[in-house]
């Protein structure tokens, strides 16, 4: 008798996982120790990330008092940090394709810790902004590590590692958040920076340890016009997005950034085609699969963001003006930890829901959770309860969605594009984050009159539907772009590899024993169909 293709995929994980293997069928290469390591100290990299982001905007108000500068240059501490992020991320990911993969994980650990250490010393706010700088290049080593677990773990292990990778660092920024406060509150704020290089630090000798050598990796070339033109692009757009509410979105100075972003890039697209070398391959971008994987990025970091930034902000706001709460910002930051708590379970539920449903319905599921969460903000808010139960919602939603996002990636490209193609994914996200950080601003800013300086409630309401549209439009993304599963092709996807596979589709008969026969990478939407039918490539 047939087995349903979902009990064919877990037989096939299983089956894998016991022998050892990875995806692919090639040896671990690790030792017992090293395979058993591996995921706890790159997981220390993720959370290494959240903490990054999350020493940046609640001490702006206190670097911005100590250093007698105002609020809005106190901003560069964040700002700088997620322009770093977004221009060498793309870099180091292509480094990370290479033979030395390794090493650029060590650098990008040890540059953390040198950031965090000149963030500290006191006296100076352009010590400290270099050094945060610094730190954001650490940014660009999460989707190296989802590229070392997928081609060193077995492949069931491989497939939930990329998704505990994916949602630390999205779930760990509602746990920094409050320390952040903590420390605000009761310590000096140069102690938040001592400790994101004592933590990088940890992370890196672990890392020399644990992570294996990949000197066996094809050498991977970049093409320096092309690194310069994204480097400065990427600079332009993100500098426009982080001060646009600052600077006003009609101001000379932000139209001009944007009209250097469009031309640079523009170049940069000109130059990739015509390279060799790519620093971002733009032909495996045209995937349908990697495609809607971007653009869920994008479109869930608006979502995400936006929300964080309401909560935050309504949180503090004086019950005076009707409608806050009126609370400091340590309780703002611990009302962001159901966020978190309940992203790190919902990553283990979207395992569950794909064995029943198949993988398709995962990042769609997400998004109408978080959607939920946003129509719950805009009716039940007049409590902390309320806004928590809200945050936990969000958190279900957002585990489902950032679980499975790097799978929609993974699917489709080679296994030595890896780190590059989640790389420009990593970057989607830095855009959403911006982009719904400034929307929130940019919403409330538009719904403020008077001389408190606060918002009229109307403007929560107009974003909180905002953010629901936003996050409903990238379930419609997730579902759609990438394709229907094609009935003559379903049944006869491999079932034995992971999502976190190599590339190509292996094409298996349903007998356990047969040889598997590599298929083409290509235009193919094959290899990236079958999930309606719980076929895992």
């Amino acid at each position: 008798m047939t087995q349903h293709p979902a009990a064919q995929q877990r037989e096939g994980r299983e089956r894998t996982a016991r022998a050892g293997t990875t995806d692919s069928g090639v040896e671990t290469g690790l030792s017992p120790r090293q395979e058993r390591l591996l995921l706890p100290v790159l997981t220390l990299v993720g959370l290494l990330i959240s903490l990054i982001g999350s020493v940046g905007a609640p001490l702006v108000p206190t670097l911005a008092r100590s250093y007698h500068i105002s609020e809005s240059t106190a901003q560069w501490s964040l700002t700088i940090t997620l322009m770093s992020g977004a221009v060498s991320t793309p870099l180091l990911t292509r480094l990370g394709d290479g033979p030395h993969r390794r090493a650029v994980l060590f650098a990008g650990l040890m540059a953390a810790v040198v950031g965090g250490a000149l963030a500290a010393i006191p006296g100076s706010f352009a010590l400290l902004v270099v050094g945060r700088a610094l730190q954001g290049a650490a940014n660009g080593l999460l989707p190296i590590a989802m590229s070392i677990v997928r081609d060193h773990l077995p492949a069931e292990r491989a497939r939930r590692a990329v998704a505990v990778l994916s949602v630390t660092a999205a779930a760990g920024v509602g746990l920094g958040y409050p320390v952040t406060g903590l420390i605000a509150k009761y310590l000096s704020f140069h102690i938040g920076y001592i400790m994101v290089a004592g933590f990088a630090a940890l992370a890196a000798a672990l890392a020399a340890v644990v992570v294996p050598s990949d000197s066996d990796r094809p050498r991977r070339r970049i093409d320096p016009r092309g690194a310069v033109l994204l480097v400065v692009g990427f600079g332009a757009f993100m500098l426009a997005l982080s001060e646009g509410v600052a600077w006003g979105w009609a101001s000379v100075r932000v139209l001009g950034l944007f009209a250097a972003a469009l031309v640079l890039l523009t170049g940069w697209v000109w130059q990739e085609r015509r390279t060799a070398h790519p620093v971002v391959d733009l032909r495996i971008m045209g995937d349908r699969a990697v495609l809607a994987g971007n653009l869920t990025a994008v479109l869930a970091g608006i979502g995400m963001y936006l929300l964080l930034s309401l909560v935050v902000r309504f949180v503090q706001t004086p019950r005076s003006s009707g409608y806050g709460l009126g609370e400091t910002v340590l309780v703002a930051g611990f009302v962001l930890i159901p966020f978190s708590v309940l992203s790190v379970v919902s990553s283990r539920v979207a395992a569950r829901i794909e064995d029943w449903l198949g993988f398709r319905p995962v990042i769609p599921i997400g998004c109408i959770v978080f959607v939920t969460a946003m129509l719950a903000f805009r009716f039940a808010r007049g409590s902390l309860w309320e806004v928590c139960l809200v945050m936990g919602i969000a958190g279900l939603g957002s585990g489902c969605v950032f679980a499975a996002m790097p799978r929609l990636i993974l699917r489709s490209v080679p296994a030595a594009q890896s780190s590059s193609a989640l790389g420009v994914n990593q970057v989607m996200r830095f855009i959403g984050f911006s982009i719904g950080s400034a929307l929130s601003a940019t919403i409330l800013s538009a719904f403020t009159h008077g001389g408190l300086g606060l918002p009229r409630v109307g403007g929560y309401d107009i974003a909180a539907l905002t953010g629901a549209g936003v996050w409903l439009t990238a379930g419609i993304v997730a579902y759609v772009v990438p394709g229907g599963a094609r009935p003559d092709t379903a049944s006869s996807l491999a079932t034995a590899g992971s999502a976190v596979g190599p590339g190509p589709v292996a094409a298996v008969v349903p007998d356990p024993a047969a040889a598997v026969v590599p298929a083409p990478v290509g235009g193919s939407s094959d290899r990236h169909d079958a999930e309606q039918d719980g076929a895992d490539v």
